[in-house]
């Protein structure tokens, strides 16, 4: 099997409102790059605060979050997102460098989706992570 044929057996992404989370704006323009490939919506917070008035508006497909943001952090957007009766049942998928099992803990029991540790994986890996949450829900 070619990798064209790979691409070709996924469930397309194109057209699916995509918002990451993260201040770092090394990462995010390597998400945004690679999301743009995959011909997503982009919607872009680098803040906590922004990001949850930007929720309701875009009404995004899957959310990808980061837990150190300035201002108010991932746990506590999670917790205002998951609060909000209009917008609780849109996923979040938690992506940080923080992997210590009480930050995953705390995640999953504010409602993430997923965990994923930044360092352990790739960008095709959370690209796949996103493709599943969007496609089972």
């Amino acid at each position: 099997m070619t990798e064209s044929d790979t691409q070709t057996s996924k469930p397309s992404l194109a057209g699916k409102k995509i918002m990451w989370i993260e201040d770092d704006k090394f990462l995010s323009d390597i998400i945004s790059r690679k999301l743009s490939h995959e011909q997503c919506v982009l919607i872009h917070a680098s803040d906590g605060e922004g990001a949850v008035s930007m929720v309701e508006t875009e009404m995004p497909d899957v959310i990808l979050l980061d837990i150190l943001l300035p201002g108010i952090d991932g746990f506590e957007v999670l917790s205002r997102l998951k609060a909000n009766p209009k917008i609780k049942n849109i996923p979040v998928i938690m992506l940080s460098n923080l992997g210590q099992k009480g930050d995953v803990d705390k995640g999953q029991s504010l409602g993430a989706t997923c965990f994923l540790v930044k360092a352990t994986v790739t960008l095709d890996e959370i690209i796949d992570e996103v493709r599943s949450v969007i496609f089972s829900k």
